[in-house]
Formats: structure tokens, sequence, C-alpha cells
């Protein structure tokens, strides 16, 4: 089979998974704090929105451990597929919710129970659509096709931002009544397209051969944590500035910038406009590993992501729409991808084929946890206390500081798997 089409496959479910993140992180920002967490003051209430947000990301990990088990065991594609189904229910179900205003706390107890299938859906998703593009591709190129999937992210928010700008350009009573949950219904068409698309590609090849030679792990965490314990680790360091930046990116700025006047339509047009040059950066990232090693990529990305979101704070604060684009430009679609790209075959080299899944997904999901999960009520909190915007891009720093310490140790040492395929549990 195509690696071309492997990797469209695996774009493909990534993109519709990270629009249907997109879609809540921007509700999260603009309206979950009126329709769902009413309170006279609005600092509590964008925190407890955002705080739903979060619950998507702590449900991840157990996602990634029980997707990964069975990635590692019965196939990479079966579980994809099944993180689809359940991520599609699950967010037409919110586009279906009532607010609080009809069914009281229902309303956001019935919210953070969809968050959470999102999070466990989307737990075993990364690790699984990095593999089938990364197991399939040439030695020589798995850099650039490794780096295909982690462009969901980019064409996934692309796309929400798309459907969502109308959606927020509406007059407040629309937006509030029905014009929020339009993106949330619209995912329907997005998954089963993905479906689709997952159910016509073959097994990885690294996978079948595991499979044909007896030697699938029985448990594979038990495994992972005998003899890849640090590596985990790495690896959940390694990505943690790097999920951080984002979402402060995508939802606290966002937030943050209405509160200062800045129109959310220009907001939600600038992140956009990132989103479509880091379509261009990511896989170029990739394919540059390939061409003088993933070290220098990564640790020269790590820099210019710090520089990035410095720069994406200051250019919001000037509430200036043309400033803002131009900090979202090269700030998030350049200087933040530099090294964002490379990442997804550095973690895929440092565990064995018979326990990849289940170990990528693990320390990628903690990671999200810590990362992507308290990022946005981090930096709400830290602007609270120190009324400095420029204290959350320190914040946001020195998460990319340690995983510019991480990365380096991981791309300094070996890539090759700890225990042989062969070796029994």
């Amino acid at each position: 089979m195509s690696t071309w089409r492997v990797a469209s496959a695996s774009f493909a479910g990534t993109t519709v998974e990270y629009y249907d993140f997109a879609i809540y992180g921007t509700a999260a920002a603009l309206v979950f704090p009126r329709l769902f967490f009413p309170a006279a003051d609005p600092f509590l209430g964008t925190l407890a929105a955002f705080g739903t947000f979060a619950a998507g990301f702590l449900a991840r990990p157990i996602g990634g451990l029980v997707f990964g088990h069975f990635g590692d065991r019965i196939g990479r594609k079966r579980m994809l597929v099944v993180t689809l189904v359940l991520m599609g229910v699950a967010t037409t179900a919110i586009g279906l919710l009532p607010g609080y205003a009809s069914a009281g706390a229902l309303a956001p107890a019935l919210l953070i129970g969809l968050r959470l299938v999102q999070g466990f859906a989307f737990g075993g998703e990364w690790g699984g659509a990095v593999l089938l593009a990364y197991e399939y591709a040439p030695p020589e190129r798995r850099g650039f096709f490794a780096s295909l999937p982690q462009t969901g992210p980019a064409a996934g928010v692309l796309l929400g931002n798309l459907v969502f700008l109308p959606v927020a350009a509406l007059p407040d009573a629309a937006l509030y009544s029905w014009g929020w949950r339009v993106p949330f219904l619209v995912s329907i068409v997005l998954i089963v397209f993905g479906i689709v698309v997952r159910l016509r590609i073959a097994e990885s090849p690294e996978f079948v051969q595991v499979q044909r030679s007896g030697t699938e792990a029985r448990v594979p965490l038990f495994e992972v944590l005998r003899h890849y314990p640090w590596k985990v680790l790495l690896v959940c360091g390694g990505f943690l500035g790097f999920g951080t930046l984002p979402i402060v990116a995508t939802t606290f700025l966002l937030g943050y910038g209405t509160t200062i006047g800045v129109d959310r339509t220009s907001m939600i047009t600038a992140i956009l406009l990132g989103n479509v040059v880091q379509l261009v950066v990511v896989p170029l990232s990739g394919a540059l590993s390939d061409r003088i090693g993933a070290r220098p990529i990564v640790l020269v990305g790590s820099v210019t992501a710090i520089a990035a979101i410095f720069l994406l704070v200051a250019a919001v604060g000037t509430g200036s729409f043309g400033v803002i684009v131009a900090g979202y430009v090269f700030g998030f679609g350049f200087l933040y991808c530099i090294g964002y790209g490379a990442q997804p075959a550095v973690y895929a080299r440092a565990f064995d084929a018979r326990v990849r899944y289940t170990g990528m997904s693990l320390g990628f999901q903690l990671s999200n946890v810590l990362g992507s999960a308290l990022g946005p009520g981090i930096a709400t909190i830290v602007l609270r206390v120190t009324g400095q915007p420029m204290a959350v891009a320190g914040y946001v720093g020195l998460m990319l500081l340690i995983s510019m310490a991480c990365l380096a140790v991981l791309t300094g040492r070996t890539h090759a798997a700890a225990v042989p395929a062969t070796v029994a549990d």
C-alpha cells in the first residue's frame, strides 16, 4: 500500500479530531462561561470553562493506555476507527446540550462527561496515527511522514476556526442561543469522512511482522514500565512546552484579547492565518530532520518557540489587528513549528514496535495533562495574580525550557529500542 495513502489517512483522522478539540477550546473561551457556568465574577466562569477543557486532557492518558494496549495487541488500524467513532458521538452530543438556564447543574455535568469521552478517544488517536505513517515510511523519510499527522492540529484548528469565524460574528443573542451549536453538529460529516478513509487502509507492516513472529507483548504497559520508564518521562517532558504553547495561544490569548477590546473575529482570523503557515512549516521540519538529523531541529526549535510565546503575548497586548496577525503568522505559524514537526519520529524511535503504541501514547498524553490541560487555567491564574500578561509568557517559556532539556537527552542517546522484538514477556 502507498505510504502517501496511509499518511493521508492518518492526517485526515488527526485533522478531524483536532477540529473537535479546536471548536471546544474556542467555545470554552467565548461561549461556555456564560452558558454553562454563569457567575458574578467573570474570572470564575472563565476558570470553570477552562476546567472542562482540562477534563478532556485528564482522560487522555487513560485513553492512551487502553487504545495503546489494544493497538499493540490487535493492531493500529482498528483502534483508530474506534477513536473517531467515539469522538464523533461525543462532539455531536455537546452540540445538543441544554444550557445552565434550562437544565441547571445537569448542563455542566453533561458537558464534563462528554468532554471526558472526547479526551478518552483522543488519547488513542495521536499515537496510532503517527505510528501508521512512521511504520509505513522508508527509514530515510520517517521524519517527514511522521510529521504529516502532526499537521492535523494545524489543519483541525484551521478548519474549526473557519467554521467558528462566521458563528463568532453573529449578534450575541444568536451566538448564545443556536450559533455556537453549529460547529459541533457539523463535525458528524467530518467524522464519517474520516472513518471511510481509515477503513480503506491496511495494517502497519511492522505490527504485522510482530504478529507473524508471535512476539506481541501480553501486557504492553507492564513491559513499557519495566524497560522504558525513563523514555516515557522524556517523551512527556519533551512535548510539555510544545503542548502548552498552542493551547495558551488559541484559547487563553483568544479570551484575553476579547477582554482588552480586540474583536473576537479578529482574534480567530489571526489564529487561522497562523495555522495556514503551520501546514507548510510542520512537514518541512520533519523533512529537515531526515536530512540533517532531529537533534539540531528540535533544539533550535525549542529556542524559537520560547521567542514565539513572548512575541504572541506582546502582539495581542497591542490590540492592533495587523500586529496580532503578524504575531500569529510569524510566531505561531513559523517560530513555534520549527521543532514541532520533527518530534513524532523522535518519540517513535524511542520504543520497540511491540510496545510503541503504548509507550508513545503514555508519554505524550501525560504531557498533555501537565501542559495542555492545565495551561489555560494556569495562565488565567498567573494573569490574575500578577496582572502582567508577560508573566504568562514566562510560564510557557519555562515549560519550553523543560522540553528542550528532555529533547536534548532523548536525541543524544541511541534511538534503538532497549528490548529486541524477540524478547518475550
